[in-house]
């Protein structure tokens, strides 16, 4: 029973996590860079790392990435979305991991959103084959701090009052 109470929140997770994603490409952000964005979805798969460990959030990354190209049909998107979720869940991971003393959730978001920008820019510079595209990058790590921040934040909140309301579901 464990284990599918398990299974079913993390699919909850995935679906959270798309329709985020859907509903950030509608929100139109007044002051930013092309191709920048929230990261709401970000925030379900920075919670799955911190309630289950790093299998079950790289498996809830990359399956929110894979149920969005199914969704909106767009292969090039899934590209930059893949990659971006998987580097950003790995340094999301180390930062939790090995620097938790030196990062509240609201840094490891930090480093989960310049790994997702930078992985997001090296596959348009593989992709375009034009190394230019790099010179983009610091505008839009300027604009990773502050959805990090923002992800990071309500991420904290979210855990708390999901282990205080699921308590069964986390270990120790």
């Amino acid at each position: 029973m464990k284990k599918l109470n398990k299974m079913l929140f993390l699919s909850v997770l995935v679906s959270v996590g798309l329709a985020l994603s859907v509903l950030e490409s509608a929100i139109p952000l007044p002051i930013t860079f092309p191709g920048a964005k929230l990261g709401l979805s970000n925030m379900v798969v920075l919670i799955t790392l911190v309630v289950f460990g790093f299998r079950d959030g790289i498996t809830v990354a990359m399956l929110k990435s894979a149920v969005l190209m199914l969704v909106t049909g767009s292969i090039s998107s899934f590209l930059y979305s893949f990659s971006g979720a998987v580097l950003s869940c790995l340094a999301m991971y180390i930062g939790y991991r090995f620097f938790t003393k030196i990062f509240s959730l609201i840094g490891v978001s930090i480093l989960g959103a310049l790994a997702h920008n930078f992985a997001q820019v090296t596959v348009a510079t593989i992709i375009m084959n034009n190394l230019r595209i790099y010179t983009y990058l610091p505008f839009l790590m300027l604009t990773s701090i502050f959805s990090g921040y923002f992800v990071g934040l309500a991420s904290t909140y979210i855990i708390k009052n999901l282990k205080v309301s699921f308590n069964i579901l986390f270990r120790g």
